[in-house]
């Protein structure tokens, strides 16, 4: 008989070893549900992961926080990187896939003229800022949506511990983040123009950094008086296209709204898992990354540029953003089927191609008995969704037969005088999931 691997002991382990037990949070088993969410995995193929004990689940949760847009293992892409792997990866000269892949993306953002890449989407969005400071002489900074961990960024919440709550989680401390960017970085809400105006009146604005879109689309024509209002005012304007990138449009969000910005950021789905992430924009701007020091080692790594190469090859070939995003439509439809007839309200939001829900009553305690419930059925589940081409009508029915039935049993409960559920505050899920990434 084979030896059980006991994760969860691995996992109280690693977090001696480990600060917070791995490198990324959002794959932290206690956001979810904790001592219940697998933590370790073996494989992964499609839309399924397999555990360190070979327990298969269905991925209707991160696809690996939003970057296997094209499934796990894509086959194609994988392909495609061993044969580069057998070339070689890493040398003392340059590789010509970044050349490639330069003129790949600027093909498909016709107002754009140069590129710079990175790794993660932290970094692209550094790299951003420090080429619009460059431009502008400001350091001043208004911002609108999930941008990555830096110093920048999270300078946010010096002045006031809440500022980012609207943008990636509740009270992010801020220990370690340079106190003299205090009053340097500024939050607007989306879709609410007069504030953003008076930031821009008020702060000495040099760059503006939005997400084109995360969980509502623009309304009033918000997107369109954002650009005009930065060109008036000689602000750079920087969407943030790591997340919403390829998933509607073959490019960035921002074409489908046809509203172009100065600087743009895509990540994630643009490597199908392998580390790329590209910084792009008008010459005029671009230029100043050459007096700017900017470099590193890895991003030279000439995998991420063939791996964006054939995930765009792919995309372009199957429209695979048209695919994702009908069927994150059917699901949005059927969350709402389902609350309604179980008299559940909930609030559904995100594009359609990662959605995402919220309960009206007691978010954190059904969310983790959702996930507790679907863990029983080998089903990776919480409130959002990134889908990708891997997720099909097949899987999906699975997955609508036993929400249904955990949302019935939620029904059941609220028509009680004393929830039937039983979850300890300990047992709780930690976060919401559509910001964390």
């Amino acid at each position: 008989m084979i030896k059980q691997i006991n994760q969860l002991k691995l996992w109280k382990y690693s977090k001696k070893i480990i600060p917070g037990g791995n490198s990324l949070i959002s794959k932290r088993p206690e956001l979810f549900a904790p001592n219940k969410w697998p933590t370790y995995f073996k494989k992964s193929k499609g839309c399924k992961i397999w555990d360190l004990n070979n327990k298969l689940y269905y991925d209707f949760s991160l696809m690996g926080v939003g970057t296997n847009l094209l499934g796990y293992s894509n086959e194609k892409i994988d392909r495609y990187i061993k044969k580069i792997i057998s070339q070689g990866n890493m040398s003392s000269l340059n590789c010509y896939e970044e050349v490639q892949l330069a003129n790949k993306i600027l093909k498909l953002h016709k107002w754009a003229e140069a590129v710079k890449f990175a790794k993660t989407g932290g970094e692209a969005n550094a790299i951003a800022i420090r080429i619009s400071r460059a431009v502008t002489n400001k350091d001043n900074i208004a911002i609108c949506g999930y941008h990555g961990w830096h110093d920048w960024y999270q300078a946010a919440n010096l002045k006031k511990k809440n500022n980012l709550d609207q943008h990636l989680i509740k009270d992010v401390d801020t220990q370690g983040v340079c106190k003299k960017l205090i009053d340097t970085v500024h939050t607007f809400e989306y879709n609410n123009f007069d504030q953003f105006k008076s930031i821009i009146k008020k702060k000495n604005i040099g760059t503006v950094m939005m997400e084109v879109s995360r969980n509502y689309g623009p309304k009033n024509n918000f997107l369109n008086l954002i650009r005009k209002e930065c060109t008036k005012k000689k602000i750079i304007l920087i969407f943030d296209e790591c997340s919403s990138g390829f998933r509607e449009t073959l490019g960035g969000l921002h074409l489908k709204y046809k509203v172009n910005p100065d600087l743009a950021m895509f990540g994630k789905a643009l490597g199908n898992g392998y580390p790329i992430t590209a910084v792009i924009g008008r010459s005029r701007f671009m230029k100043f990354a050459n007096n700017s020091f900017i470099s590193s080692t890895f991003w030279s790594d000439r995998i991420g540029f063939a791996a964006a190469l054939k995930t765009l090859e792919i995309m372009e070939n199957t429209k695979s953003f048209n695919y994702i995003t009908k069927l994150g439509k059917k699901i949005k439809i059927f969350w709402l089927k389902i609350s309604k007839k179980y008299n559940i309200p909930i609030n559904i939001s995100g594009l359609d191609a990662m959605p995402n829900f919220t309960f009206n009553k007691k978010h954190h305690f059904y969310l983790t008995f959702l996930t507790r419930e679907m863990l029983k059925k080998n089903i990776l589940a919480t409130n959002s969704i990134y889908l990708s081409t891997a997720h099909n009508q097949k899987n999906l029915k699975i997955y609508f037969k036993e929400l249904e039935k955990i949302f019935k049993k939620i029904s059941v409960d609220q028509t009680k005088k004393y929830s039937q559920i039983k979850i300890s505050k300990k047992e709780l899920g930690k976060s919401s999931f559509s910001r964390m990434n």
